[in-house]
């Protein structure tokens, strides 16, 4: 009942944004955008950041395809110029299809931050404007590799690789999205779960690319992990393949090592199982191919997990 509850109310911000109709060229990754979500954080008390990490998911969906698939890259700056300075004065200068994308994500973020801010009495909104505007901003680097035809190293690929994907800004608003006393904790050890936070965007990174190298690249995307790998060391596709299991694997073991380190209270034991259940769903969502972008892989999940499940008996 608390699932349904939790996709009934994402469905209906889904459909107010109104992004399905009037930004086409997206994804409709409605499903599959729950779907991470309860991966992430599945337990009932959880039901409120369940709520707010749907929607953050939501969010990246879109704006990742307005950088990869239809943006020109003047108008990729001028969005992450927007994002970055967070003035709503600058939408004025922006195609009539931004305007829309970004007024959405804008009044999004700030609702969020103000639900925050009158139930916890902290303002948290700067923190969610940097992750967001560090996020475009690695989008248009990657743009830029693009258009440019520039071909990045494996390291300087990674590098901004760890933040394109996105599980920063998911990590950052899931720190906020817990009890007052929580939210005063994540202020004062801000610092303490950037090695977590870390560990889990580069499996999220690696996994993703294992699953969508090829079909990104059709698309129009910049190159991935394995394609720098195999030109720095002129490994085949299958020793890269290979590689970046291993690296996956490697980073597996630094996460659990980090996350056993520092989990001293509650609040951060809870805060290091979201960021590893990040990672765990990645494994989901992309172990047989690429789940999000081809939805009818996980097809038989979907339905088992979101739309017909066991029911609890007493």
């Amino acid at each position: 009942m608390v699932a349904y509850t939790n996709r009934s109310a994402f469905n209906r911000w889904w459909r107010n944004t109104s992004w399905d109709t009037k930004l086409s060229f997206s994804r409709d990754r409605v499903v599959v955008n729950f779907l991470w979500t309860i991966g992430k954080s599945y337990m009932p008390r959880n039901s409120p950041a369940r709520r707010t990490i749907a929607k953050i998911n939501s969010l990246i969906t879109t704006i990742d395809d307005v950088y990869d698939v239809y943006g020109t890259l003047d108008e990729l700056q001028q969005f992450t110029e927007a994002v970055d300075r967070w003035d709503i004065n600058v939408i004025e200068e922006l195609p009539d299809y931004m305007k829309i994308c970004f007024l959405g994500f804008y009044n999004t973020i700030n609702e969020i931050s103000y639900d925050i801010l009158t139930n916890t009495g902290h303002y948290i909104l700067p923190y969610f404007k940097k992750s967001w505007a560090d996020l475009c901003k690695a989008y248009l680097v990657e743009a830029r590799w693009y258009y440019n035809g520039y071909m990045p190293t494996f390291q300087e690929y990674l590098d901004n690789a760890c933040v394109s994907i996105s599980g920063l800004v998911i990590l950052m608003h899931a720190k906020f999205s817990s009890s007052v006393d929580a939210t005063q904790e994540i202020l004062q050890c801000m610092q303490r779960f950037e090695k977590i936070d870390h560990y889990s965007s580069l499996i999220l990174r690696l996994l993703d690319d294992l699953a969508t190298s090829t079909d990104e690249l059709a698309r129009g995307d910049s190159l991935k992990s394995m394609e720098c790998y195999m030109r720095d060391t002129g490994a085949t596709e299958e020793e890269a393949r290979g590689y970046i299991k291993e690296l996956v694997s490697d980073t597996w073991k630094k996460l659990n090592k980090e996350g056993n380190a520092i989990a001293s209270s509650k609040y951060s034991r809870e805060y290091i199982e979201f960021a590893t259940n990040l990672s765990r769903t990645a494994h989901f969502i992309y172990g047989k191919g690429d789940g999000h972008g081809h939805p009818h892989i996980l097809k038989s999940h979907v339905s088992s997990l979101i739309f017909n499940p066991i029911q609890q008996t007493t």
